[in-house]
């Protein structure tokens, strides 16, 4: 049965208001009969992830590849990413730091809009089509972290002393992370040519940066003389060891806070953890030294803000300055030493 002339004239005209041709109406339904299924693009989205991105989002993506393996990209709806979401929220295990599965439900908003953007970025679809990005992700709920009193401080610095199979190492960790500030993946990251012990520094990789960080030149000391006694000998061995020479990994971190939240019960209430001590220490160092000082400190990058920002910018040695008044210890990066009662970092046995 053929068209009727007439409509056909008025669709002519419609595409032609339009700007669309016909042959781009062809060359857009071949494309759309062509794209990968979600199965099939998922080994090209983990090999463009960074390990953080695999660790994160890599869960999240093998759901949507079992639950949507055969769907090309354009047949996921926004209302099947929703539904996971809702799923992923409801099957949350409840921990101590939990919000009723909340992260869980934002982890799979994100991990979809990771995974579309790749097929954006690759010309697969437009931007517009992606369904990901028409979810809206749950407004993220303030930090229940705080920073830590001196007395809190000392608790938690006694209890690794004194208990667990390994104070030494315990003790190290809690003194690098209250020096530092760094994260739990700068340290796990360290080799032994990441320390520069002449200058009380340690370079630190954290969320896709490298920085130089001063550390004491006593804790520089205590690390170097401890990855040599545990097996660290090439440059690029990891710094931090087991007594029986393996390089430590984030359970040491775990069975540490657990340990700790058993003799201290108000650590456990609170989900104290590693990250409490960055707060606890940028926190002091912002209220002595100003925020550009704290900020240098963080290893926070000039990424887009107010434009104050391009006026308080720290360097090393001012960040060097906080952490020789902090610690009361002189450092060779600073002429003068002026202790201000910083955080407890706790004595190394």
């Amino acid at each position: 049965m053929s068209a009727d002339p007439a409509t056909v004239a008025a669709a002519r005209q419609v595409l032609a208001h339009l700007g669309v041709t016909l042959a781009d109406l062809q060359s857009n339904a071949g494309m759309s009969l062509s794209l990968p299924t979600v199965a099939e693009s998922l080994p090209r989205v983990l090999a463009a992830a960074g390990p953080g991105a695999r660790r994160t989002y890599g869960t999240y993506w093998e759901r949507m590849a079992a639950a949507w393996g055969d769907w090309p990209l354009n047949h996921v709806a926004a209302s099947d990413i929703e539904a996971m979401k809702q799923q992923m929220i409801a099957r949350a295990r409840p921990r101590r730091n939990s919000r009723s599965g909340r992260h869980a439900g934002e982890h799979v908003i994100a991990a979809a809009r990771a995974f579309y953007s790749r097929a954006i970025a690759d010309g697969l679809i437009d931007a517009s089509a992606s369904p990901a990005h028409r979810v809206a992700k749950p407004r993220r709920l303030p930090s229940t972290r705080r920073a830590l009193t001196p007395h809190e401080l000392e608790e938690i610095n006694a209890v690794a002393r004194t208990s667990g199979n390994d104070v030494i190492l315990d003790a190290l960790l809690l003194r690098l992370h209250t020096e530092s500030a760094c994260r739990r993946g700068g340290a796990l990251a360290l080799r032994l040519f990441d320390l520069d012990r002449a200058n009380g520094l340690v370079r630190l990789a954290e969320k896709g940066t490298v920085r130089w960080q001063p550390i004491s030149l006593d804790l520089a000391e205590h690390l170097h003389e401890r990855a040599r006694v545990r097996g660290a000998v090439l440059p690029t061995d990891r710094l931090l060891r087991y007594r029986d020479g393996q390089p430590i990994s984030s359970r040491r971190y775990d069975n540490l806070w657990k340990r700790i939240g058993e003799r201290l019960p108000w650590a456990a209430a609170q989900g104290i953890s590693t990250h409490w001590l960055r707060h606890t220490t940028l926190t002091w160092v912002k209220r002595h030294f100003g925020y550009g000082v704290a900020r240098a400190y963080a290893g926070h990058t000039d990424s887009p803000g107010s434009s104050t920002t391009t006026y308080i910018k720290a360097d090393l040695q001012d960040v060097a300055d906080a952490l020789s008044a902090m610690t009361g210890q002189p450092h060779p990066l600073v002429t003068t030493c002026e202790t201000s009662n910083g955080p407890a970092t706790g004595t190394l046995p």
